[in-house]
């Protein structure tokens, strides 16, 4: 899986919980740590605002930066009742769960207001707008039957944010994904609180994790028996987090600190059988495509995410080793960017992933690599911030025959079989929506690459 999202596509260090958002980079806090309740404010002008997912209904905040006593943002009882993202144009109406009759008074939690030239508006999903909406309004157009109709143009984060500060790490629903199977014979599995959506053979799935079961045929290279038919079955097991953060007002109006990842746990499974058709340039085989738009609720402003994950089976080699090979991996991993005016946008990528070898048999002279992994891109608004490709896998090498099972090895040449992982990505030039200055060209993640011996041995 990808993804993604993301990192997460979206996205923790040494042997810490990749779930805590104190383990974020410090380089993002920008010197002014925050916590995730809604702190006291450090001064008079900032505040630090609560981040957490949004409820169901989350209101529609806005902003007017610029205007003469400035007001922070609010919530609103108005609300995006379409856009047309080719004309960008939006329709904003009173929602219909507030709207007043002529005796009721305005609702202290959500200001009324007519949307105005100069406007900052920030949307959950809403029709014409799947991914939600940030935008400044450039033009009250006019009235129609549905609502105000105007017109507007890009806006970014730091509009509405202004000085105040937010940190925090929300985990995303595994009921929330979209799943669209590339392979048919794919199970889901996702476990939250109160709901269980069960998939293979009673899968056990921990809470707020999503699992998905694969077995697909692979490829067999050619001349290879009958009897050595290619299969890769498996599973990936992920419970997705997104971390966020954004650390007030800085210099020229950009933010003095701001974080966008993916992080989470990762459990999977599985097992390469056969003599598999390989090649220097790895294959891949997409199995599923997943997407959410979790929703974060940062003060009174709903943040809108969204992360798209894509799970494959990656194999490479020369195409001349018959393997019965299957490993167990587990660990946590992240993956996004963070800025500081000092050094703009730098990646940050980790990884604490280990593996165990459950089976292993080499049989003939050559060597055969295979992963089971996740692409994942995250971004904002429709924009995507971070690409993050994490890879587990396993690398197995002989001179001639190795056979075994629970760790009892049987060898007859010399040969190894190695764990590892690779995590790479690209930060992208829309993370300019925190309203930092524009990249001006994708900067890469960089490699992770850690690899160890689960097993070896024989006679040269």
């Amino acid at each position: 899986m990808p993804l993604l999202t993301t990192a997460a596509l979206l996205l923790a260090a040494g042997c810490s919980s990749p779930s805590r958002s104190a383990d974020l980079p410090a380089a993002a806090a920008g010197g002014q740590a925050t916590a995730t309740t809604g702190a006291t404010a450090a001064s008079s002008s900032e505040r630090s605002l609560a981040v957490a997912a949004a409820p169901a209904d989350a209101a529609t905040a806005t902003a007017h930066p610029g205007r003469s006593g400035a007001e922070t943002a609010h919530g609103t009882t108005l609300a995006v009742s379409s856009y047309d993202s080719k004309t960008r144009r939006a329709v904003i109406a009173p929602k219909a769960a507030h709207r007043p009759s002529p005796s009721s008074a305005p609702s202290p939690s959500a200001t009324p207001h007519r949307a105005a030239v100069g406007d900052v508006i920030a949307s959950a999903p809403a029709p014409g707008a799947p991914h939600g909406l940030l935008a400044k309004v450039t033009e009250v157009v006019g009235e129609t039957a549905a609502g105000t109709e105007v017109q507007t143009e890009p806006a970014t984060l730091n509009a509405l944010l202004g000085d105040d500060t937010a940190r925090g790490t929300v985990p995303v629903d595994p009921a929330a994904f979209d799943v669209e199977k590339l392979l048919p014979d794919v199970d889901l599995s996702w476990t939250k609180a109160g709901d269980v959506h069960v998939g293979p053979q009673g899968a056990e799935v921990p809470l707020g994790s999503l699992r998905l079961d694969v077995r697909a045929e692979v490829p067999t290279a050619a001349g290879a028996p009958v009897s050595a038919a290619a299969s890769v079955s498996g599973y990936v097991q992920v419970a997705p987090q997104v971390d966020f953060r954004y650390g007030g007002e800085g210099h020229d109006a950009a933010p003095a600190s701001a974080y966008l990842g993916v992080s989470g746990d990762w459990t999977s499974g599985w097992a390469l059988k056969g003599r598999a058709a390989a090649a220097t340039t790895p294959v891949r085989i997409p199995f599923a495509k997943l997407h959410a738009d979790p929703v974060l609720q940062v003060g009174p402003v709903p943040v809108v995410v969204n992360l798209d994950l894509t799970c494959y089976v990656q194999i490479s080699g020369d195409g001349t080793v018959t393997v019965d090979v299957e490993q167990d991996v587990k660990g946590g991993f992240r993956a996004g960017g963070t800025f500081s005016p000092a050094k703009g946008w730098t990646p940050v990528s980790s990884s604490d992933m280990t593996a165990t070898p459950v089976r292993s048999s080499v049989t003939t002279a050559g060597s055969v690599r295979a992963a089971l992994g996740a692409q994942a891109t995250v971004g904002l608004y429709g924009a995507v911030g971070v690409a993050a490709d994490l890879a587990p896998y396993l690398r197995g090498e002989a001179t001639g025959t190795v056979t075994g099972s629970d760790g009892k090895l049987d060898a007859k040449a010399v040969w190894a079989v190695y764990g590892g992982v690779d995590l790479s990505g690209t930060l992208r030039l829309q993370l300019s929506v925190f309203g930092t200055p524009v990249l001006q060209r994708d900067l890469p993640l960089g490699t992770l690459h850690r690899e160890w011996k689960l097993a070896g041995g024989g006679t040269p």
